[in-house]
């Protein structure tokens, strides 16, 4: 079986061997990884991974007209290791896939759902939990505190990105695939086994547990020093909302503790990746630019005035069913 991670990336190489180490073990065969206008040489680490056979890595340099996202999904849609993948899932580097089933791996995942030609993952927020400084250690092991299972409000919180099979669907599409092919009527399942119509929905069903077979692990925010530099780099879809204190607020959940990604052992594979010595040095240059990058920022008032509202604001707290329906009872009205 062949299955495709798609990957872009600017400026997270300090971020990329946990990711691709953690994928590895949980059995995706191959990644097809696009970078833009790197400054923190994310860039020359794919290359050198793509001489260690661990990637694909393709240049997306810019201008873009729809954002670097769109433009490597378009250059994706034709590229081999996706049309002649029995399933894709397009990843973010802050996008963990945590499987449940079986010994955690994508094959267990798929076994447990035979008939489905499209499983929708849910995002399961991590939140910051008053993490300031950014350290060079795993994610995974950093941020423990997580979304509730069932989230009534926000519903950005529950939004999914798509294991798919690729030969249903003419197009890639960031939180699901496009163009389902003539007469090609796939079937799609949630993250807990069950099938469903998401007709055109980029979300789940927030009213249930989404997550028995698999979630979605989102450590969209991370450290407070990190989110900065992560505002400063802007979003890779221009069509989506800036990066700002109203994302933080919306992501930044952590009513329950959850530890089931690290049930899945890839600390070999990151020492590993660690052992080559060109990659080691790329990866703490990574490191560094993040750190001066920060200090660069935080010399400008705006900049230190948003992470002091950042570390005013605490965790977030997720409304409840009443106050959610309180809030759509005002839906279409003018």
């Amino acid at each position: 079986m062949r299955s495709t991670l798609v990957l872009t990336v600017k400026n997270e190489g300090a971020f990329l061997l946990e990711w691709l180490a953690h994928h590895r073990a949980c059995g995706f065969s191959d990644v097809l990884a696009f970078s833009n206008d790197c400054s923190d040489g994310t860039d020359a680490m794919l290359d050198r991974l793509q001489t260690m056979g661990w990637l694909t890595h393709i240049r997306n340099s810019g201008p873009h007209k729809e954002g670097p996202q769109w433009a490597a999904l378009k250059l994706a849609d034709t590229h081999p290791l996706v049309r002649q993948a029995d399933w894709v899932l397009f990843a973010d580097i802050d996008e963990f896939v945590n499987i449940h089933a079986g010994d955690r791996r994508l094959a267990d995942l798929l076994a447990a759902v035979p008939q489905a030609d499209a499983i929708a993952l849910t995002w399961r927020m991590f939140g910051n939990a008053g993490v300031i400084e950014y350290q060079d250690r795993p994610v995974t092991e950093t941020f423990l505190m997580a979304a509730p299972a069932t989230l009534h409000w926000p519903w950005r919180a529950q939004m999914i990105k798509s294991l798919h099979r690729p030969a249903l669907f003419g197009k890639l599409g960031v939180h699901r695939p496009k163009n389902p092919l003539a007469g090609a009527a796939a079937r799609w399942f949630d993250g807990s086994g069950r099938e469903v119509d998401l007709g055109q929905r980029l979300f789940s069903d927030y009213r249930q547990d989404n997550y028995r077979l698999v979630q979605l692990n989102h450590y969209a925010l991370g450290a407070a020093e990190s989110y900065l530099v992560k505002c400063d780099r802007g979003r890779a879809n221009r069509e989506a909302q800036p990066f700002d204190m109203g994302y933080w607020v919306e992501r930044n959940l952590c009513a329950v503790e959850d530890r089931t990604v690290l049930r899945l052992d890839s600390a070999g594979l990151r020492q590993e990746l660690h052992a080559d010595s060109g990659l080691n040095r790329l990866h703490a240059g990574a490191v560094a630019w993040r750190r001066a990058r920060f200090a660069c920022l935080m010399a400008e008032e705006p900049w230190r005035a948003f992470f002091a509202r950042m570390l005013m604001a605490g965790p977030s707290r997720a409304l409840t069913a009443a106050e959610t329906a309180r809030i759509a009872a005002h839906r279409g009205q003018s």
